[in-house]
């Protein structure tokens, strides 16, 4: 993607969502992009963009030029390197970014489970490990602790994931107006 690309994206979206495709659905994702768009805001979309074993220069690019990035917590959310790359650079944001806001979802995970890596939450990261660094190892477990650390939505205790996103979506809007 062109430099000049990179720059339209920065106009392009505010939300930047990070989520296991097959654990969410797109149902979920649809509800996502619709409860945002409701709001006035754009979310990131990486449909476009060729998978690889590490995300690319768009991707990054979108994380670092969003406000607010929404990471959906679910049961394989760790055994995507995809994912926990995102989530690294997510966190990497928000340590150097006062702007950046990080809004887990605990999706049928408790964060005691992504905190620690334990349960089928873990063994699904353990696997993921299997054959990596131990600094790669190490960067993803810090962001998964970080993330598992902060105050987030249980979908679980939502009866409909529409009416959760939109409540999501209405809290996003409003910390983004006050950061206006």
């Amino acid at each position: 993607m062109a430099s000049s690309s990179l720059t339209d994206i920065k106009r392009y979206h505010q939300v930047f969502p990070s989520f296991h495709g097959p654990d969410v659905g797109r149902e979920f994702l649809n509800h996502v992009q619709n409860q945002f768009a409701r709001k006035g805001m754009r979310t990131f979309n990486d449909q476009g963009i060729e998978r690889s074993h590490t995300i690319g220069p768009e991707v990054v690019q979108g994380i670092r030029e969003s406000k607010v990035s929404i990471v959906v917590l679910s049961p394989n959310y760790a055994s995507s390197r995809w994912c926990l790359d995102e989530l690294v650079e997510i966190i990497k944001c928000k340590e150097t970014s006062e702007e950046m806001i990080v809004m887990p979802i605990f999706n049928r995970v408790s964060p005691s489970n992504v905190r620690i890596q334990n349960g089928a939450f873990g063994k699904a990261f353990d696997k993921t490990c299997e054959g990596e660094t131990k600094e790669v190892k190490k960067r993803w477990s810090n962001a998964l602790t970080h993330v598992g650390s902060l105050r987030g939505d249980y979908a679980l205790l939502w009866d409909d994931d529409a009416k959760m996103l939109e409540d999501i979506a209405t809290h996003v809007s409003l910390i983004l107006k006050d950061k206006c």
